[in-house]
């Protein structure tokens, strides 16, 4: 199991195809490849991106589905 760039929690839920929630720090996680993209979820639903919060190797994914 992958652990969260943001919280290092690996209390990751899968919510569709590539797409995962993180139950700790309550951020979605996209997976693109071997790289997460990372959304906030705001109040009405839509999602913000954070990408630019981290470091491209923050963002690798360290670990296995």
């Amino acid at each position: 199991m992958f652990t969260c760039p943001n919280c290092q929690s690996r209390d990751i839920g899968k919510i569709a195809n590539n797409q995962y929630y993180c139950w700790n720090c309550f951020i979605e996680l996209t997976v693109d490849g071997d790289h997460f993209t990372v959304y906030q979820v705001e109040e009405d639903g839509s999602l913000s991106s954070l990408d630019d919060l981290f470091t491209e190797d923050e963002l690798k994914i360290q670990g296995s589905f």
